[in-house]
């Protein structure tokens, strides 16, 4: 049974396709607003599955494999960046401190629908303003969560991280692949 991946994110399907899993993309288009008082795991892990549910409306021959990331510091959900000065306003934030990246990841198809979490927790080095206005200018943290790509420029920021390196690029490799052999 073919696997869709119902996401845009070229982070997302070329991690797939790095493991070896075979799919094609059909980008699921939702509201991603949180809802009150919505914690960021059931956030992340919510717009996961209405990913694949609006997919797998369109294609129920399909498993379906929808996925989600945000960044949050101090309870707050940093997706991404509307502008520049938000992302300097996000880099600050997360300026020398920890934080976390959450990934919600659903597979739907005919026998029904599963999904997960993975959260890893991100350290940030102490930025100058200089090195926050550099990456900024960079153009990287356009359409990434939190303002950064860990795979990228912001990788010389990043010291330590406890949990996957994949589900900061943006999908828990492992995590999926476990869900994409259970159902």
């Amino acid at each position: 049974m073919q696997l869709i991946l119902a996401s845009r994110s070229p982070r997302r399907s070329a991690l797939l396709k790095a493991a070896g899993i075979s799919f094609e993309v059909l980008a699921a288009d939702i509201d991603e607003t949180p809802h009150a008082n919505e914690a960021p795991a059931k956030y992340v892990e919510r717009l996961a599955i209405e990913k694949a549910r609006a997919v797998f409306a369109l294609r129920p021959d399909a498993r379906v494999l929808g996925a989600d990331t945000t960044v949050t510091i101090d309870g707050e959900i940093l997706g991404k960046p509307v502008d520049e000065a938000d992302a300097l306003r996000m880099l600050r934030l997360l300026n020398g401190r920890p934080h976390e990246v959450h990934t919600g990841v659903a597979l739907v198809s005919a026998a029904g629908a599963r999904s997960a979490v993975d959260t890893t927790r991100v350290w940030f080095a102490a930025m100058t303003d200089e090195d926050i206005s550099w990456y900024v200018a960079t153009g990287e943290p356009v359409d990434r969560a939190g303002a950064y790509a860990i795979q990228g420029f912001a990788s010389r920021f990043i010291p330590r991280i406890e949990g996957s390196y994949s589900n900061v690029v943006g999908l828990p490799v492992a995590l999926v692949s476990s869900i994409l052999s259970e159902g």
